[in-house]
């Protein structure tokens, strides 16, 4: 929700849709992405965060062409995604994987891997090496790891493979999907670390999708937060954090667990939990999304499917805030 002049990307009303075809029984649809709209300035972190389930992924799989958009529009430096080709959006648009070991090429050397952006774009091969040594070091990766495969390396050091190799091509926008759920907790803040200086030095905007809300408040300048394709509460990190609106974000919150005040005697006991099981998408409710888990429901929320109303400089989608 940062503001100023013409944002790097900008998400409006975005649509994804699967249908699911049954032997028996009729065809079912699935929302995947039920209007989610955002932006993102060049140079800032907008984390995505929810459950499982809530189109995190699907959002990444959509920004990367991975998945086609059923609805809504999209645009990059004020160029819309229909009117640009793929091959330039990719340019300009790079993923860091989950996980790193299954997004790299086993049978690759390090340095083939980091460099196979250029090569794949008809560089000469010196060209394509050299500046490939030269991304390593950026990243923290050693001359001699360059002839390694990527079984030789821990996972820190692979997903600093899978880093590089984004950067190759001088991209504007990363897409880092759980970039370091699968890596030990000293691992991870190298890593967060290395994003973050990667990003004062390269410019670059990070889409951040992350279920860690302590990874989160680390890293992130704006939080989405989504719930079963939906977005229900959008702004500043330190508003978010310091006073959430919405109730989901708010049982968010305090479902994760607070280690510093648990260090400091300050915890309230076992965390806090949300209540009842997240609905089917092949089910979902009419009105509120999160209205069968809520502890403020109420009839119009049943009926009704709120509209994100801007309170106190973010946004939340909740019928309370008309009251």
């Amino acid at each position: 929700m940062t503001t100023g002049s013409q944002p790097l990307l900008e998400v409006s009303n975005l649509k994804k849709t699967y249908e699911l075809r049954r032997m028996f029984g009729p065809t079912g649809m699935v929302k995947a992405l039920d209007g989610v709209s955002f932006k993102l300035q060049q140079g800032k972190t907008l984390a995505i965060v929810g459950e499982s389930g809530c189109g995190k992924s699907t959002l990444a799989k959509c920004l990367m062409l991975i998945e086609s958009i059923t609805a809504g529009d999209v645009s990059f430096e004020g160029k819309t995604l229909q009117d640009t080709p793929a091959k330039d959006w990719r340019k300009q648009v790079q993923m860091i994987f989950q996980d790193p070991y299954s997004s790299l090429n086993p049978r690759k050397k390090c340095i083939d891997i980091i460099g196979e952006p250029l090569a794949i774009a008809g560089l000469p091969a010196d060209e394509v090496n050299e500046r490939a040594r030269q991304m390593m070091a950026k990243v923290g990766l050693r001359p001699e790891f360059e002839s390694r495969y990527p079984h030789m390396f821990s996972g820190g050091q692979r997903q600093r493979i899978g880093i590089a190799r984004a950067l190759m091509l001088r991209p504007k926008l990363l897409i880092c999907d759980e970039p370091v759920s699968a890596l030990d907790v000293s691992i991870q803040a190298q890593v967060l670390n290395l994003l973050m200086d990667l990003q004062d030095e390269f410019n670059l905007s990070y889409l951040f999708i992350s279920h860690d809300l302590s990874v989160v408040r680390h890293i992130a300048d704006d939080i989405l937060v989504m719930y079963l394709g939906q977005v229900m509460e959008y702004g500043p990190r330190e508003k978010v954090f310091k006073e959430p609106k919405n109730p989901y974000t708010q049982a968010l919150l305090t479902s994760h667990p607070d280690l510093n005040a648990m260090e400091h005697g300050k915890g309230d006991g076992p965390t806090a939990m949300i209540q009842g099981e997240l609905p089917s998408p092949l089910n979902a409710p009419i009105g509120c999304p999160f209205q069968s888990r809520c502890p403020y429901v109420f009839d119009r929320c049943v009926k009704e499917r709120p509209a994100l109303y801007n309170i106190e400089g973010r946004l939340s989608a909740c019928h309370l805030h008309a009251k």
